[in-house]
Parts: structure tokens; sequence; C-alpha cells
């Protein structure tokens, strides 16, 4: 298996043998043909890290048309659509499998796919990678290793390292600066001096990647295990101001004769107190503050106010989403979620009446968004004293026992008014228009603030204020 490996790493490959077997199946057909097969890439990494990959990346000595040839009758499916850069995409048994051609590439400035020269030696292939510990590899069947650029302690040494000059991969590819981050978050890493250096000095060349490729690797970054050693560099080296300037804002100057709490760190408490598999309330912890620096105010008293942050920064959320080519969807819930974070605080502190319970529920909307603003109000405590947390963990507690009390008795989440437009304009003689959302609102207000309502009286509430509004024949 290669003669640098450990016995336990040796074992480690023993066992991606015995997960991977399509592995081995398909090696065995290209050695047969006269071909060399290598897994690369995160699938080495990751058996080093004991952790599954459900995608299994090769690189193969066979140019593509071989390597269809070789996949078809065996592949449960063939996909061709990365073919003129190499890679012939296929499924089997479940997995999901790209083989692509030994290659040499250089990026053209703001192109997503690179310029490809097929390569002859694996060598030349790994080089152009992104970093030592993704250019390992493991020849198949016979499972030789190989690691031309130290990849293997660089993993265990937990450093990000470029296989070649840092300053020439970045330039092939400025997004590689910010798989750096991403990378650092993903492995709990960090980069090393050049390669810092670098991402510093060509931070500017980043405005070539176009919005789409720099939101999906955001996205990876904020789920990762530790999302601050990620974001921590992007602000550190000038990346973020390029395509996420709101979060470098958080570090701001702090006052010596007021006070407040570092508004960076504690966000990024914040995120990594939300679920890493949910990208919605990831981004909605990362946000969630970044209407501070534009609403922050100093007090006589020495105190700090950021008063109205929470809209403005929805509505900042809402643009920096949108000019990353999130979708719509996600767009509108994050930006719901910043815009509501701060509804539940003083719920401990006061009497909250059953409307109010109800408009929490109906503002919130849909359930998984009701269960991503209670957790973003549960991960926005940071404090240290464990009084005050207990507090709020009981009020929390409370709440959310009385919105399932609630919820059981009146349905909350498909809360409507109790006569719909149709059966006001008939009541009351009137055509589509204003005057028919007006009195739709009146009933659904009346809904909230006194729950369940028959129709006789709905009606009766209709018929009182089509007559001072007047409106209708009432």
């Amino acid at each position: 298996m290669g003669d640098d490996l450990t016995p336990a790493q040796e074992r480690q490959l023993g066992r991606m043998v015995a997960r991977y077997p399509v592995a081995d199946e398909l090696g065995e057909r290209f050695a047969a043909a006269g071909y060399e097969l290598y897994l690369v890439g995160g699938t080495v990494r990751d058996t080093f890290l004991d952790r599954v990959q459900d995608d299994l990346d090769f690189a193969t000595s066979a140019p593509p048309e071989r390597s269809e040839e070789l996949l078809r009758g065996w592949a449960d499916a063939i996909w061709l659509t990365g073919a003129r850069f190499g890679t012939v995409s296929a499924a089997k048994a479940g997995w999901k499998l790209e083989v692509t051609t030994f290659r040499c590439e250089a990026y053209t400035a703001g192109s997503r796919h690179p310029d490809v020269a097929f390569a002859g030696t694996i060598d030349t292939d790994l080089a152009r990678r992104d970093f030592t510990v993704n250019a390992m590899a493991v020849r198949l069947p016979d499972h030789h290793f190989v690691d031309p650029f130290g990849g293997l302690a660089d993993l265990r040494d937990r450093v990000l390292r470029t296989p070649v000059a840092p300053e020439s991969s970045f330039a092939d590819d400025p997004l590689r600066m910010v798989r750096l981050a991403r990378f650092a978050a993903v492995l709990d890493a960090r980069p090393d001096a050049a390669a810092r250096a670098a991402a510093t000095a060509l931070a500017p060349t980043l405005d070539t990647v176009s919005r789409e490729r720099l939101r999906d690797e955001l996205s990876r970054l904020v789920c990762a295990p530790t999302p601050a050693a990620g974001m921590d560099l992007l602000c550190d080296t000038g990346l973020a101001d390029r395509f996420l300037p709101e979060v470098p804002a958080l570090r701001m100057e702090r006052d010596p004769l007021h006070s407040h709490k570092d508004v960076y760190a504690h966000t990024m408490a914040v995120v990594d107190r939300c679920r890493a598999d949910d990208l919605t309330l990831r981004l909605a912890a990362l946000l969630h503050d970044i209407g501070k620096p534009a609403t922050r105010e100093f007090c006589g008293d020495g105190k700090v106010t950021f008063h109205g942050h929470d809209h403005v920064g929805a509505r900042m959320a809402r643009k920096r989403l949108t000019a990353l080519r999130y979708p719509n969807d996600t767009v509108d819930d994050v930006s719901d979620l910043v815009h509501l974070h701060l509804r539940f605080h003083g719920y401990g502190d006061r009497a909250w009446t059953d409307a109010a319970v109800r408009r929490y529920v109906r503002d919130a909307g849909r359930r998984d968004q009701l269960e991503r603003l209670n957790a973003l109000t549960r991960a926005d405590v940071t404090t240290r004293d464990r009084k005050k947390a207990r507090r709020f963990a009981d009020a929390m507690n409370a709440f959310e026992a009385r919105i399932a009390a609630l919820q059981a008795q009146e349905e909350l989440e498909r809360i409507r008014p109790p006569l719909d437009g149709h059966e006001i304009m008939a009541h009351l003689g009137l055509a589509p228009g204003p005057a028919v959302g007006r009195a739709y609102r009146m009933l659904l207000e009346a809904r909230l603030d006194h729950g369940p309502i028959e129709p006789a009286e709905a009606y009766a509430l209709l018929d009182r204020w089509a007559r001072e509004q007047g409106i209708g024949g009432a």
C-alpha cells in the first residue's frame, strides 16, 4: 500500500477497500484494459479521517472515450456532461462515481471551467489540485498509496498547503482562496504562512469569480464543523470584504468609554450553536446581527444600543443573499429569521397574551421556520452567567410548551379568518377590490386576538366593521 504508511494507516486503507468494493471492481476493469486508475481527492483524505464519502472520485490514464467504454455495461447509469473536461460520471450500486483523465489545467479569469490539457502521469494530475491534503491517491486494484506532496503529514498536522506555489495556484483559480477557508472550517486546520500571505495579496482577484461559485463555498463553510476557523481566515485576509463585507464589519472598533459585547465573536458563537445540517439556520445565525454597525448609538450612561438592527439586518441579509444568487426561498427564510430573531426576548419579563403567541407563530410561518426561529433564539443567548442562561432556557421551554398547547387546541399553523374572500364579498355585496382585503385582515386580527370564531359571530363583526367603514349595504 505504500512504504510511508504506519500500521494504523495501512488498516485505514484496508477499511477503505472494504467500504468501497466498487472501486476495486472498476480498478480491475481498467487494469485489464491496460490503464491506470486511482482513487483521489476527498475520498482518500476522508479515509484517513475515518469519514465515509457518498461520491467517489477517480483519476485515470484512459482518455474519456475509453473510460466511457469501460463503464458502459458495468455501471447502472452514465452521464457525459463533463466529458469535454475529461470527466465521465456514473452510478453503480448506489455509489456516485466520477472518472477523470489525468490532466493539467489553467483557468481563464472569471470562468468556472478550466482550460484542460490531458497529462500523462498521476503526479502531474495531483499537482494541479488545490491542497496537498487533497493531492493523495490510491492505485487500484493493488492499493498502492501515492503522496508526492506530503499531504498525509499535512493532514496529521492540520496544515493547509498548495502542491505548487500558492501564488500560482490561486492565480489559476482565485476560488481556491475561499476553499482554503472552507477546508480550514471542515478540517479545523490552519493555512501555512505562504498560503495565507498569497490569499491576502490576491484577495482582489476574487472579484473575477462568479457569485454562484462563491455561494457554494460559503454554504459548505457555514455548515462545517468549525465555521469560525474558516470565517476568521476570510476576514483576516480581506477575502470576505470582496463578497461578504457585512461579516467583517461586525468587528467594530470598541470605544473604551462604552461597553458592548464583541459582535463578531458573539456571531460565530451563535453559528456554532446551531445545527450544522441546516444551511438556512446557519446563514441566519451568521447574518442575524449584521444590522448592528449601522444602528449603533452611544448613550451617556456608557451603554451602547442597536435599536432596529433586526429590521435593518433583514434588509441587508436579503440584499446580500440575493447578490450571491441564493434561491428565493432561502433568501426569504433567512431574512425572515433575521427580522424575527428578537421577537421572543422579554417573554420571561412580562405576560404574553394568547394573541401574542398566535402572532409569533403566524409570523414565523411554516413549522420548520418556527423551529428554526426558536433554535436561533436559543443560540443567540451566549451569556456566561449561568443563572441568566438558566432563566432564559426555562422561559423558552415554557413558551414552547405554551405554543404546543395552543397548537393542539387551535391548529395555529393554519390560522385563517373565519370567512374567506368570497364569503365576505357575497355578504357585503362587494366586487373584488381593496375593501375585501381590508375586511379579510380585520377578521384575521380578530381571530388572532380572540381565538376560534363561529361563523355567526364573524358575520356580526363584518357587519359592524362595514357600518363603521361606510361600506356595502350593511
